[in-house]
């Protein structure tokens, strides 16, 4: 049946809802008390307990400390000519996470850059995982700015310096290289790194995560610039001793050459040049062989250029004086299995005659009449076989054997320039003793800004006759007339050495030097000119290094202002 409203049943109706209990409202409200106590308490300890540690984590994600660069020192010549000088540069580097995947802003990229797309793109995927990578480095800030301009995502700039020579090839074995981060790594540039590098500073920066920088905050240490550094070196003289060696290099189609010019007074180093060369600012298809400063890191057998140092021993030992006659004849001797040989039979020369002859047999005759080592000796108080003390990275002692055992051929040998080695470093300084009045003056490649104190080596007077000697050997007629310098009187002495190799000695490769002292009669400087292994014909010292020597000599004394000494009637020759 159903149920409708006639039908007069009345429905059931629900029971009423009981209103909330005070309970369980009070539950409520400590619970929501609970939640923002805890909400209001981790409020507080980010505020005030944990803010230094937030604040400082917070920093750490976007305050950097970044590197001031110090200003290289410059390297200069002894008159404050510039011989290495650091430019400001700008390098551009990125992070290659923030560089565009746009075709089209990379190949801006890479033609700002100067590189070809597929290149940008392949260093980008190499770098991909990392925040930093170069892109270029050392472009002069113009080039840097048309990059900058492009406005490309993710391309930054940092300021660096560039080491720039203005004297180039001239003097680039002399003061070396730095690498791209302008850190020494030859020459005087390494020699004196820790001076000329200075120390660099560090500012506080504001970055933000991609490493942008945001704000420039404080400078924590300024930059210290380097220390200059002058040289002995003259530039004016620098530049005509490379001019005249690398003419006479080519003239002669040598493998290369030396030339050292020395003050005959302090020892400083007024000149040297090297050949081959480079150019230390374009170092592309560089020779190896240029990177090598010949003068101080390279020994030979000086042959017959230390006949003079051997027979100041020999005039010293009071056996022999000027006047000594010795009979060379018949122009060879035989000494222990060895035969020794002049060019041809001089017969009897005296002391002059011996150094002008340049006579092996004489030299020999008169050294193994000598009852001590005083050859050697002599020659160690020179500076043979010694560190030069130049601070040059690299510098050679040269090998002078201890005389214990030796062979009458060995001493004879001594005397004319074989069985030791010397650089033309060591040559130069050596011949300081004749100049200067029987006192070696130790080289210097720093100018001095005192004295420098020499070591007697040789007696005055003996010094005195060896440099007339020698300025005999240098008169017409002789075999270094070449030498000669119209209006200066100079005393010198040739010398042609036969080159050694691991099987012996060669049969056609010679050194061919000159060594001289000028003006004699107030000596100013000392030189050595080496031209290794002349292949055009002659190879005598006299005919080929010293014409060098007279250009090299006779342009220098010009230079220095020194005034002529020659008789009147020797000049108009």
């Amino acid at each position: 049946m159903s149920l409708d409203a006639r039908s007069g049943v009345t429905p059931r109706r629900p029971p009423p809802m009981e209103p909330m209990g005070g309970v369980r409202y009070g539950l409520l409200l400590v619970l929501v008390a609970i939640g923002l106590g805890l909400l209001a308490g981790r409020v507080v300890t980010l505020h005030v307990i944990d803010r230094p540690f937030l604040q400082g984590q917070g920093d750490a994600r976007t305050l950097r400390t970044d590197t001031i660069p110090a200003h290289r020192g410059m390297i200069s010549d002894r008159h404050g000519e510039p011989l290495a000088i650091s430019t400001p540069v700008v390098s551009l580097w990125a992070n290659p996470q923030d560089l565009p995947v746009d075709d089209i802003q990379r190949l801006m990229l890479a033609r700002g850059l100067g590189m070809e797309l597929d290149a940008l793109n392949e260093r980008i995927d190499r770098y991909g995982e990392r925040e930093f990578m170069y892109l270029q480095r050392r472009l002069t800030p113009k080039a840097a700015q048309r990059v900058l301009d492009l406005r490309v995502p993710g391309v930054y700039s940092r300021q660096e310096y560039k080491r720039y020579y203005p004297s180039g090839e001239v003097t680039a074995q002399l003061l070396g290289v730095t690498n791209i981060d302008d850190a020494g790594q030859e020459g005087l540039e390494l020699a004196y790194q820790s001076h000329l590098a200075g120390a660099p500073g560090q500012r506080r920066v504001l970055k933000d995560r991609r490493g942008r920088l945001v704000r420039d905050l404080a400078v924590l240490r300024e930059a210290r610039p380097g220390g200059d550094l002058t040289l002995s070196i003259d530039q004016r003289l620098q530049y005509m001793a490379y001019r005249e060696l690398k003419t006479a290099v080519e003239e002669h189609q040598a493998d290369g050459g030396v030339v050292v010019m020395m003050d005959a007074d302090t020892g400083e180093v007024l000149a040297m040049a090297n050949q081959p060369s480079y150019n230390p600012n374009n170092r592309a298809g560089l020779d190896p062989r240029g990177l090598r400063n010949q003068a101080i890191v390279d020994v030979f057998e000086p042959g017959s250029v230390v006949k003079p140092l051997a027979m100041a021993a020999v005039m010293e030992s009071g056996k022999f004086d000027r006047d000594t006659v010795v009979d060379t004849s018949p122009g060879w001797m035989r000494i222990d299995r060895f035969t020794i040989k002049d060019v041809r039979n001089y017969g009897e020369l005296d002391m002059a005659g011996i150094l002008e002859k340049s006579s092996n047999i004489g030299m020999s005759k008169l050294v193994l009449e000598l009852d001590d080592p005083l050859v050697p000796e002599k020659y160690r108080l020179l500076g043979f076989g010694e560190s030069p003390g130049t601070g040059f990275p690299g510098e050679a002692n040269g090998s002078l054997p201890a005389p214990l055992r030796w062979s009458s051929s060995q001493w004879a040998a001594l005397s004319y320039g074989y069985g030791l080695s010397v650089s033309a470093l060591q040559l130069a300084s050596a011949f300081t003793a004749l100049a200067n009045d029987g006192v070696r003056m130790p080289p210097s490649l720093l100018r001095l800004s005192e004295p420098a104190v020499g070591t007697p080596a040789i007696d005055a007077d003996v010094a005195h006759d060896l440099l007339r000697i020698m300025e005999e050997s240098v008169q017409p007629g002789t075999g270094g007339r070449r030498a000669g310098v119209p209006g200066y009187r100079v005393a010198g002495k040739t010398g042609t050495v036969r080159k050694n190799s691991a099987t012996g000695y060669t049969e056609d490769a010679y050194r061919s030097l000159f060594v001289g002292v000028a003006p004699v009669s107030d000596p100013s400087i000392v030189t050595v000119v080496m031209i290794d292994h002349p292949q055009a014909g002659d190879y005598y010292g006299g005919a080929v290094a010293a014409p060098a020597f007279s250009r090299i000599v006779g342009n220098a004394l010009r230079l220095l202002d020194v005034p002529p000494d020659a008789p009147p009637d020797a000049r108009e020759e």
